[in-house]
């Protein structure tokens, strides 16, 4: 897929705009080059659907009400799919019931029309915002897992059995091996995880889930 854009764009987000009112999506179109978003307007959901997710902080700017399948039922598929990209409803019909749909399937805005053409770019900034912390956050566990690959399974179970919050004697008691052991293992744990602080290790091992349950104290 070709994104339009203003030509030499700093911009790193992308916007997918479903609506299947062909004035509303030049509308759409205009707005999102005038500020240099990168965009593509689709007329349905078998459009979208049948896309390749762009690759960088993206959101979709989805009319609740299609011809076909509805909003909603595009929200629907794209979190079985495990999409998680953010959503910024659109509707002519301010329907109560449908900004709670979609608000609770995870949407970040449900906006009426008519809108203002600056509440529509403060959402979907929002919403590129969301992204861009989700890819970020995503990137940095791929970093993590592959740190915690390189452990030995020694240290991997020494790591995971401190940042539950055992004591050395109490980890080296678990897996039968001496406290000086345990200390060697910790040291190569920080040293391969690149952890400047236990604390920070804690923290790591929360994002990799990979802490033991306490009752390994018992």
């Amino acid at each position: 897929m070709t994104f339009h854009a203003i030509s030499d764009t700093e911009n790193d987000g992308f916007v997918l705009a479903v609506d299947d009112d062909a004035a509303m999506r030049r509308a759409l179109a205009n707005l999102f080059r005038s500020v240099g978003l990168r965009y593509e307007t689709l007329s349905s959901a078998e459009e979208l659907l049948a896309l390749t997710p762009p690759d960088g902080p993206t959101c979709l700017v989805l009319d609740v009400r299609l011809r076909g399948i509805s909003g909603l039922e595009i929200q629907a598929r794209l979190r079985q799919r495990q999409h998680p990209i953010p959503i910024i409803f659109i509707s002519g019909y301010a329907d109560f019931a449908m900004g709670v749909a979609g608000m609770k399937g995870g949407a970040c805005d449900f906006i009426a029309k008519p809108f203002r053409d600056q509440e529509l770019l403060d959402a979907v900034h929002r919403a590129l915002d969301v992204d861009r912390k989700r890819r970020a956050a995503e990137s940095r566990v791929r970093a993590l897992r592959a740190r915690f690959a390189q452990l030995t399974p020694r240290e991997q179970e020494v790591m995971s059995l401190a940042t539950a919050g055992l004591l050395n004697k109490q980890v080296a008691s678990a897996i039968g091996i001496t406290e000086a052991t345990v200390k060697i293992h910790r040291g190569q744990v920080m040293r391969k995880m690149q952890a400047d602080s236990f604390a920070e290790l804690v923290t790591m091992a929360d994002a990799l889930a990979v802490r033991r349950a306490r009752a390994l104290t018992a």
